[in-house]
Formats: structure tokens, sequence, C-alpha cells
């Protein structure tokens, strides 16, 4: 079985979110190098097709859909195309939004909505379009990007927090009602992403609290590249999964 040996994935059909840079863009190459058939997406077309050729040079069956997949039209031709393409495997959801910096009074109400969306919203539309379609085939996996912010309170991150909590919590919910599945969260860890950058220069009335944690991150070489946590998941993924089925595991668990 898929779900319960998992000794390779090559072959298997992977969608992947999230894959137009930082750990997204780094998993999907790797991947690839795997010899896993993947359906990327992300909103920037122009870095998906980017990442999309690099994959293929490296011998992979890769295609993508550009678009948002928090709505339900871009999500259903996400899995419409992974179907297509064969022996479809499950999902990996890397994308996330964070726009550091506001208190929660001060963010807009669209950046609300936007970093809600990408974590929360898209991670319940690949269940809504996915989960059934690896349930007729008895087996599949169902990944997740959790986080450690799941865990604290964090001035100007208090929104992406909150998608996080609720983002790890669908991986045990879904996990709980699809058994023949394996669902889990996965924390990367503290890695080097535009996602830093954005912390490490953001603005708003928890600015100066996030530029002194985050440049505290580079400057103390806390930093894990995100090749290094995408290899972790990707081991992760390739070597019983199912021991972490309704968990969450870190990047660590995979080092």
């Amino acid at each position: 079985m898929l779900c319960t040996v998992m000794s390779s994935l090559r072959g298997n059909t992977f969608v992947l979110t999230g894959a137009s840079s930082g750990i997204g863009r780094a998993l999907a190459l790797l991947m690839a190098k795997a010899g896993i058939n993947l359906v990327l997406n992300a909103r920037r077309g122009d870095l998906l097709e980017e990442v999309a050729r690099e994959c293929r040079s490296a011998g992979a069956s890769v295609r993508y859909v550009t678009g948002d997949a928090a709505r339900a039209e871009t999500t259903r031709q996400i899995v419409k195309v992974a179907l297509a393409s064969g022996r479809f495997a499950g999902f990996v959801h890397a994308a996330a939004v964070a726009r550091p910096g506001p208190y929660l009074w001060e963010l807009p109400p669209n950046h609300f909505r936007e970093i809600m969306d990408a974590s929360v919203v898209a991670a319940y539309q690949l269940i809504r379009f996915a989960v059934p379609e690896l349930r007729k085939q008895g087996e599949g996996m169902c990944v997740f990007f959790g986080s450690g912010a799941a865990e604290v309170t964090m001035p100007g991150l208090g929104t992406y927090c909150v998608a996080k909590v609720a983002e790890e919590h669908l991986a045990r919910q879904l996990a709980d009602e699809a058994p023949d599945l394996v669902c889990f969260a996965y924390r990367p860890g503290i890695v080097d992403t535009p996602m830093q950058k954005q912390a490490r220069e953001a603005e708003g009335g928890a600015a100066e609290f996030l530029h002194k944690e985050f440049r505290a991150y580079k400057q103390q070489g806390m930093l894990i590249s995100p090749e290094r946590a995408a290899g972790a998941l990707l081991k992760i993924m390739s070597h019983n999964p199912r021991r972490f089925h309704g968990a969450i595991c870190s990047w660590r668990d995979g080092a």
C-alpha cells in the first residue's frame, strides 16, 4: 500500500502548492530529482513556469496551474490535472502568506483574508477536491505546513499564528475522518525564506518587535536553508510517514 510503506515515491504524482518560492520551490526541485511527477501551483505564473522548467530538466513529468488555491475553480483544476497525470498520490500544501508588521487592529481586511485564504481556505479546498479521489484509491498522503507560530502569540504576526493553528487542526481532523490516508502537519523550522525577510523589514505597529526578533535569527545563524527543510520533509514522506498520521512533525524528524 502506498500510504503504509511509501518506500519510494518515484513515479507517483503529487500536487504542491506554494511552489514558486521558498520551501515550496526547494521541495519541487527535490521531488523532481527523486522522480516524483508534479502538479505545481502558485499565484505568480512567471515564477511558477520557471520552477516547472527546472523540475522538468531533472527528468520529472511536471504540469502547473497558476492561481489562488483558495478559489474552488483553481483547486478543482489542480486536482483534475493531477488525476490526468496518473498515479495521483496526494498533496503538499506549502503555500502561506504572513503580511508581518501590523497589530491585529491595523491589519487591512483584505490582508486578513489573504493570510487565512493561503493557509486555511486553500487547505479546505484541497481536502474538498483531492480527498474523495484519494479515498477511491484507498490510499494517499495529505501534508499540511504547520509552524511553531501555532503555539505562541507574536505581535505583528497574529493572523498568521491563527492561520497555522487552524491548518494544523485541519490536518488532525482529516486524519481522524480519513484514517485510510496518511495526514499530518509539518513544521519546517526557522527557514531562510522571503517571509523571514519580510519580517526583518516589516512596517506597522509591531515592526520594532519583529525587527529585533527576526534579525536576531539571521545574525545568530539560526536560519536553516529551504533545501534543508524540504529535504527533511521528503525524507519523512519517503520513510514510513504513517508514524506521523494525525500528528505534527518537524524538520528534526527528517534530519
